[in-house]
């Protein structure tokens, strides 16, 4: 009896450890879909569009397309860009773009920020003579 009991919850563990590793694996797809799909097309500015892809997919390349020690701004509060983006980069996105100004270079759309929530968010690029981007001012848009 103390036998069948044992057999049967190794049995039901192991059926449980399964489905769980099926969920992961779920919500992991179901996450990239997500990124995949969001439409980047409305930013008319190919280095703004490569940065917020790069920012999307939490890729380190995000860095490549700044100077050294870009200014930032976020709400109007001088901020580290560094410091910010290694706590932000792969945790926090756009959930989609619905306005894009100054020839491609201010983008607006609801944003996910981790702790912070969602909420429309502005992104503002500056590029310098060398065509990196030396300043960027973020901010809860109205």
């Amino acid at each position: 009896m103390i036998r069948n009991f044992a057999m049967v919850a190794v049995i039901s563990l192991s059926w449980m450890a399964c489905g769980q590793t099926q969920k992961k694996e779920s919500q992991k797809t179901i996450r990239t879909q997500k990124q995949t799909n969001m439409d980047l097309s409305k930013i008319t500015d190919d280095m703004v569009r490569q940065a917020i892809q790069a920012l999307q997919d939490g890729d380190q390349n995000w860095y490549t397309f700044f100077t050294e020690n870009p200014g930032m701004t976020d709400d109007g509060n001088t901020i580290d860009f560094k410091s910010f983006f290694s706590n932000a980069l792969g945790k926090e996105k756009f959930l989609n773009i619905d306005k894009v100004e100054n020839e491609g270079k201010d983008i607006y759309g609801n944003f996910e920020a981790g702790k912070w929530g969602t909420f429309r968010t502005y992104f503002k690029f500056h590029k310098n003579n060398d065509g990196k981007f030396d300043r960027l001012d973020i901010g809860q848009a109205k």
